[in-house]
């Protein structure tokens, strides 16, 4: 079903209607602009969501623009650009690997951050996800994306006086938002069941259109369903062990016979993470029941299938209990032909016979399984080793491929003009040519500096701003204005430190000695500032206490205002985030940061990255391009490392980060600073993209599973 259609737009701009329901317009500016420029307040005020922006203008705005020759001009413009990207058959893929590219790639997670109005993430994993899927449109990698529309999505964040987390969870408007429902040629329903001990579940979905990528999103709130079935998809990362594992296996086992209903029969099927991992089962089942052998079923599947983890956390890597996998599997496995047995050692170590690890399953069911950096990856075959002790541990087959960050969505737009000025206007093209971003170096130091400052007079007018609108709406005591940032100083260094509050994120080390700190922030020539922002997990309750210390002390007036908690962090304010701070602060405790993209947007936006060696920073760090800060893996004593830890922040900071900061000329230029800004703009921008990573997939396991897959159906 095509919703562009219900929307009521002039014929002369009809393809307005049309470009809204395909995301790729998020990600081009042109396209951007011609929403803009219709009504920049409702734009505004709709989160630049284009949909809702095209249901709440007033009809005869549309007709006025549709008359005005300079609008005209800028809307032709964008949809011939969007009709060309939908259809020239020169993509990179394309001419790359011209045998293959009818080869769908399957690609199934859990999270997808696409666009603010689609809270279908939860951080890191869904971002990654979503940039992926516009890197692999904008490459022409054949992908579908398989994942779920959570009709609340992930939670708003709202903190109460004395800072403790809320959650308050919304309903998704359908009408509002870039999807609509994935229907049979008949005009019905399309559904497919999942089979639930002794019951089945109805799945649907619907569509979200990402350039050339289609994410198919699953949904279970079917009236053909009973009540404790319809809420199965209704929130991310909701409820229980038993609600997450159903989760679980409706994506891995309903994702599969979706596509299949679709007559997709995709080449290869990669997993994002093990929450998906099912879905290799399901696809052994299938070969089975056609009569395949289970061990050359199981090496079928193996063959064709993509495993990526992401984190050494345990949180992170999904076990759970033998007796609720019995309930769910126990006519399963009979359908595979093993024994229960047989079917619980595929997500079990002979260390730890009590859980069912789905990480463990992605390792034992793919040949192509990697890290998300070269560090991780190292971290991976170290941890995963047992799985395979007959191999020396760098032997273990856990490859890495490192993470990146799609451009241009992360660069803000004044950088990416400047950009195309000086790297030139092929720049995008050319994002991983490295000798493209020396000419970075010839940006002249003033024209950086201004839109620098730029970006961070808008971050921190857009903090003002909502400050004023919970003063406004919700009457909070002025204390609550201040840790949300009321005094913030666009003119002080400015530190970010925005990410998911949990543990080993040590969101709070920067509070080790709190009399120095204040010290560091409260020096009336050279101030010092520190913007925080992010959830904790509903049910990490360690996480929320770490939230609550960091907004007592932003309410503390002994930080005179230099600390603020920015309440409900999403990929709309990130955007503002990564190009507005000065420094991004990274803290995790080592080997525990698997990638930690954030750091990469902040760092193609000349955000200078102060971190822990750990994740991307590990292979990022030159000495020259920001500041690094070494740990040891295995300390006797966590307390005295984080001791350390921070001291060496404080010392960095002190002896190079603020004077080289303050260091300025007659017109209050810094240019070593901006030295430092170009030459971490030149360094990390080739490699940290997902340009570079997407195509790192494509060469080491899409087509090489593509190619052997091919040779073994000669060999039949």
């Amino acid at each position: 079903m095509n919703h562009a259609g219900n929307l009521n737009v002039p014929e002369r701009v009809e393809g307005l209607a049309e470009m809204a329901y395909n995301l790729w317009w998020s990600w081009h500016p042109l396209a951007r602009n011609a929403y803009k420029k219709l009504n920049r307040s409702i734009w505004k005020s709709t989160r630049h969501n284009p949909v809702k922006l095209l249901r709440d203008i007033p009809y005869f705005q549309l007709v006025a623009n549709s008359r005005d020759t300079n609008y005209l001009s800028l809307y032709d413009k964008a949809f011939q650009d969007f009709k060309n990207a939908m259809s020239l058959p020169d993509t990179w893929y394309e001419k790359a690997h011209p045998a293959y590219d009818k080869d769908t790639i399957a690609y199934f997670s859990l999270e997808f951050a696409v666009h603010n109005s689609l809270p279908l993430y939860a951080g890191g994993l869904g971002v990654l996800a979503g940039d992926y899927c516009k890197e692999a449109s904008d490459s022409g990698i054949p992908l579908v994306g398989v994942g779920f529309m959570y009709p609340q999505g992930y939670f708003h964040q709202a903190i109460s006086q004395d800072g403790w987390q809320n959650e308050i969870y919304s309903q998704v408007n359908f009408n509002e938002v870039a999807v609509s429902r994935l229907l049979t040629d008949d005009g019905k329903l399309l559904m497919v069941s999942v089979p639930l001990d002794s019951a089945q579940v109805y799945v649907s979905a619907w569509v979200l259109k990402t350039g050339r990528v289609t994410l198919y999103l699953l949904d279970t709130n079917l009236n053909e369903n009973p009540p404790a079935y319809r809420g199965l998809s209704a929130r991310l990362y909701g409820g229980d062990r038993e609600m997450r594992l159903l989760q679980e296996l409706v994506i891995g086992l309903g994702g599969v016979r979706l596509l299949r209903a679709l007559n997709i029969h995709p080449t290869v099927w990669h997993a994002n993470e093990g929450h998906t991992t099912f879905m290799m089962l399901e696809r052994v089942r299938e070969l089975v029941e056609k009569g395949v052998e289970i061990n050359k079923a199981m090496g079928q599947v193996r063959a064709s299938s993509v495993f990526t983890t992401h984190t050494p956390v345990p949180a992170g890597n999904d076990a759970f209990s033998l007796e609720l996998i019995e309930k769910y599997f126990h006519q399963y496995w009979p359908q595979l032909g093993i024994s229960r047995d047989e079917f619980m050692n595929l997500g079990t170590i002979e260390t730890d016979r009590s859980s069912f690890n789905m990480t463990v399953l992605g390792l034992h069911m793919s040949e192509y399984k990697n890290g998300v950096s070269k560090l991780h990856g190292q971290v991976c075959r170290r941890m995963w080793h047992h799985l395979c002790p007959e191999k020396a541990e760098d032997s273990v087959p856990i490859d890495h491929i490192t993470n990146g960050v799609h451009l241009a969505t992360w660069v803000c737009p004044q950088l990416q003009s400047l950009y195309s000025s000086y790297v030139g206007e092929d720049w995008l093209d050319r994002q991983t040519d490295p000798a493209a971003w020396e000419k970075v170096m010839s940006i002249p130091d003033d024209v950086l500096w201004s839109i620098h400052r730029w970006r961070k007079i808008k971050l921190i007018s857009t903090i003002l701003d909502r400050a004023r609108q919970r003063w406004i709406q919700d009457r909070v005591p002025p204390v609550q204005l201040l840790a949300m940032g009321a005094l913030l100083d666009t003119e002080a260094l400015t530190i970010g430190f925005c990410r998911r509050f949990t543990a080993y994120k040590r969101p709070t080390l920067i509070f080790k000695d709190l009399e120095r700190l204040k010290k560091l922030l409260k020096q009336d020539l050279r101030p010092v500032q520190i913007i925080f922002a992010g959830k904790a997990h509903p049910n990490d309750e360690n996480g929320k206490h770490l939230i609550q210390q960091v907004y007592n002390y932003a309410k503390d007036p002994e930080f005179g205002g230099r600390i603020a908690f920015i309440e409900d962090y999403d990929m709309h304010m990130a955007r503002d985030l990564v190009s507005g701070v000065d420094v991004w602060l990274n803290t995790p405790r080592f080997l525990m940061e698997a990638s930690g993209t954030s750091g990469q947007k902040a760092s193609a936006n000349g955000v200078l990255h102060l971190s822990v060696l750990d994740g991307w920073w590990y292979e990022g760090y030159t000495g020259d391009n920001g500041w690094g800060v070494e740990e040891q893996s295995n300390p006797s004593n966590y307390d005295e490392q984080d001791a350390r830890t921070a001291n060496a922040i404080y010392d960095i900071l002190e002896d190079h980060v603020i004077p080289l900061y303050y260091d300025r000329d007659i017109n209050g230029i810094s240019h070593g600073w901006l030295t430092m800004m170009k030459e971490s703009i030149r360094t990390n921008t080739p490699f940290f993209n997902t340009r570079r990573m997407a195509r790192d997939y494509a060469e080491k396991y899409y087509v090489k599973a593509i190619e052997r897959i091919k040779q073994g159906i000669e060999k039949q």
